[in-house]
């Protein structure tokens, strides 16, 4: 099977799954599954973030969110430690989901292995393809869920976030995070968390 067959019945696979999502979202007039939306962004970004990145990490970003809904927050305790635990088993959910539908497509273990490393953040910022994957997921939470994340928050905790959300990502993310399209207030907060 050639490799652009495998990585269109992986890419088809993960679209069929966040489709099901029953999270909905209004983006340019229609209704969209809400990770099926999050998962197009995502592969997008990685297309203009890093043009020559391979299908690996293309598998990786389109699978980010894979299935999410699955593991809802409200499922764990609502404290730092809830939320961290949350994150770790959002990972592994996501990284067993992905490898599952690569090996049905034809992919090898080893190529399993590295997307599983990739969904779960193995060695960031040592990992060159783990952190452009973290800084796609990035420049996509700020230029496309900031503005709703600060409307549900105090300023405090929006410029907390985004000072958080900088220092993930690497002097390249830097650069195109602040050539991204964003509402005079999202500017200003973001300025207020790199002067902070």
């Amino acid at each position: 099977m050639s490799s652009s067959s495998r990585l269109e019945r992986v890419i088809s696979a993960i679209d069929q799954i966040n489709a099901q999502d029953p999270n909905l979202q209004t983006h340019a007039g229609k209704d969209w599954p809400k990770e099926l939306l999050y998962s197009e962004r995502m592969s997008q970004q990685l297309s203009e973030f890093a043009p020559d990145a391979g299908e690996l990490l293309h598998i990786a970003a389109r699978a980010q969110h894979v299935r999410r809904w699955a593991i809802p927050r409200s499922g764990y305790l609502m404290n730092r430690a809830g939320y961290q635990r949350w994150r770790s088993e959002l990972a592994q959910y996501h990284a067993d989901l992905t490898t599952k539908l690569m090996a049905e497509a034809g992919y090898g273990d080893d190529e399993q292995q590295r997307v599983s490393e990739l969904l779960r953040k193995q060695r960031l910022k040592q990992d060159e393809s783990v952190q452009t994957l973290e800084d796609v997921i990035c420049l996509v939470f700020l230029q496309y869920y900031l503005e709703d994340f600060a409307a549900r928050h105090d300023e405090s905790k929006v410029v907390d976030i985004i000072a958080k959300t900088w220092r993930k990502m690497s002097e390249q993310g830097h650069q195109a995070a602040l050539a991204l399209p964003l509402s005079p207030a999202m500017q200003a907060l973001v300025g207020k968390a790199l002067t902070g």
